[in-house]
């Protein structure tokens, strides 16, 4: 059976009904979301963000979050669907920036498990570069990728 597999650099609203809709199949029974979103304000340094501005070169980055989805199904043989979708572009405040969708025949099976190895493999090895622009001024946020050499 071939299982869906969404990966995406968007320039637009993530819909999330219809990512549900094309992650599940007729044997789904549980789909975990991971959402993340433009926070207006840091809590560890006080900054206010106005805005996020996300840029990614696509070629390297839609090969990373392939490869992500990749190592999500070898660790986790019983998902069926796997989203994951990066916004790029101006995001304010309250904005989805990241998707991570996972679906499974059941609760019990490593979906949870998969969604959180995503966001978190997604911040470790997808080269998207984000900058803060707020009240104290702008700059770009260090990520923790390093491309390797012969990426």
């Amino acid at each position: 059976m071939d299982f869906p597999t969404i990966i995406s650099l968007a320039e637009s609203e993530i819909d999330l009904k219809d990512l549900f809709t094309q992650i599940t199949l007729p044997t789904t029974g549980a789909v975990v979301f991971f959402t993340g979103a433009v926070r207006e304000q840091t809590v560890l340094t006080g900054q206010k963000t106005d805005f996020l501005e996300y840029e990614a070169y696509p070629p390297m980055a839609l090969s990373k979050m392939q490869q992500v989805a990749d190592e999500i199904r070898e660790k986790w043989p019983a998902v069926e669907g796997i989203a994951i979708i990066q916004r790029l572009g101006r995001l304010a405040p309250g904005e989805p920036t990241t998707v991570i969708a996972c679906s499974s025949a059941h609760r019990n099976t490593g979906v949870f498990e998969a969604a959180k190895y995503g966001i978190d493999r997604l911040k470790e090895i997808v080269p998207i570069w984000k900058k803060s622009i707020g009240s104290n001024g702008e700059g770009w946020i260090e990520g923790g990728y390093h491309p390797e050499s012969g990426e």
